[in-house]
């Protein structure tokens, strides 16, 4: 019986649901380049296109900020209280 429900609420979570679960603790450090920044940042100013930089990014894909230091992007996410997570 309690393998039956287990069962049913790993099909009823969706990734979706999962990433909304994470919003506000969970994020992940995304290096992306500042061709990028413009679809991810609408107002963010224009760049230089061909750097490497680095977004840090919440669970569900939103933006938060872009940096050009990783531990730029860590430290920030460590003072607003966010678990980083390591993409595979």
């Amino acid at each position: 019986m309690t393998q039956d429900l287990t069962d049913d609420l790993a099909h009823a979570i969706t990734p979706e649901i999962l990433a909304q679960l994470g919003v506000a603790k969970v994020a992940y450090v995304k290096a992306v380049r500042s061709d990028d920044i413009a679809r991810m940042f609408p107002l963010a100013p224009e760049l230089p296109p061909g750097l490497d930089l680095f977004a840090l990014v919440s669970a569900d894909g939103t933006p938060i900020m872009v940096t050009d230091r990783r531990e730029d992007a860590v430290a920030n996410a460590w003072q607003n209280e966010l678990e980083t997570v390591s993409l595979h």
